[in-house]
């Protein structure tokens, strides 16, 4: 216990603000076990021996969606500017950024001070404004083949996706009602025993023609029927899934429609009769003359 407080005493000593950066491939954590904790050791441990303080750590793992990544990197690059942080610490080149946009974002932070720096520990490399040409070109390769590993990464997930496609299967989450099951690589999707009977009686119902989105949203609300946060399905969403084909059979994607292999909920019929309800005209209130 002594150890770790004189650790931390150490890390929050040094007289040089940072902040770390730190990114896991789930890839990575699957096949090596090198945890985002992991990295987060290893760069305090970094900071410790440097005299280096740490003001913030962001983390980020690579299962979350490309929105989110750029967002916790743009998080951290305001962070650094709004409180004047002079070094960003990292791992590697790849950790830091995989795309040229953000080496740019980089490059530009550096050059408005300086005494800014980019510490890449694992590549003994520390980036500044005074870097010299071949420092950059190590940055800038470093940065190159990152890209190339997203952009086969991306070409990989594609061609899986298009042969999911082909056997039948949507490659990615299914709507309201159904479940996914499996292993990587061998997932399906199977009908959800307690949210299938609601969407069941979903169509139903609007299939009468005597609902509104507002009241079916209500009714179903009133009977257990609940989003994946356990709300209100609302008005937007259950339009969308009134119009989703997979609940007869068939899924879209990219732009086509291709049959399933999963378990309908509905019949073709019942989900034609709620498209011809969907879009008929809503006719203009009539007014009486005075």
């Amino acid at each position: 216990m002594k150890n770790l407080q004189q650790k931390e005493q150490q890390i929050n000593s040094g007289t040089r603000q940072s902040i770390i950066f730190c990114r896991v491939s789930s890839k990575e954590q699957e096949e090596t076990g090198y945890s985002l904790p992991a990295q987060e050791k290893y760069l305090k441990d970094y900071c410790g021996r440097n005299s280096i303080r740490i003001e913030k750590i962001f983390k980020i793992s690579e299962s979350a969606s490309g929105e989110k990544q750029r967002s916790k990197f743009a998080e951290m690059m305001g962070f650094v500017e709004k409180h004047d942080i002079k070094i960003i610490v990292c791992e590697k080149a790849d950790r830091l950024t995989r795309n040229f946009k953000d080496m740019v974002a980089i490059d530009q932070w550096l050059e408005h001070d300086e005494k800014r720096e980019v510490h890449l520990v694992k590549d003994s490399l520390i980036m500044h404004r005074g870097s010299k040409s071949q420092e950059k070109l190590n940055w800038g390769i470093r940065i190159l083949f990152a890209k190339n590993y997203i952009d086969n990464l991306s070409e990989e997930v594609k061609k899986g996706q298009k042969a999911k496609v082909e056997e039948g299967w949507l490659p990615v989450r299914p709507p309201l009602g159904y479940a996914t099951i499996g292993e990587k690589g061998h997932k399906t999707h199977v009908i959800d025993t307690t949210e299938a009977p609601h969407i069941k009686k979903m169509f139903e119902l609007y299939s009468t023609g005597n609902y509104s989105l507002k009241k079916l949203s209500d009714d179903l609300y009133n009977n257990g029927f609940r989003s994946k946060s356990g709300k209100k399905v609302g008005k937007s969403t259950l339009h969308r899934l009134l119009g989703d084909p997979f609940y007869y059979g068939r899924f879209r994607w990219k732009g086509k429609e291709y049959t399933g292999k999963h378990e309908p909920i509905i019949t073709k019929d019942i989900y034609n009769k709620v498209q011809d309800i969907m879009i008929r005209p809503i006719k203009a209130p009539r007014y009486r003359k005075h």
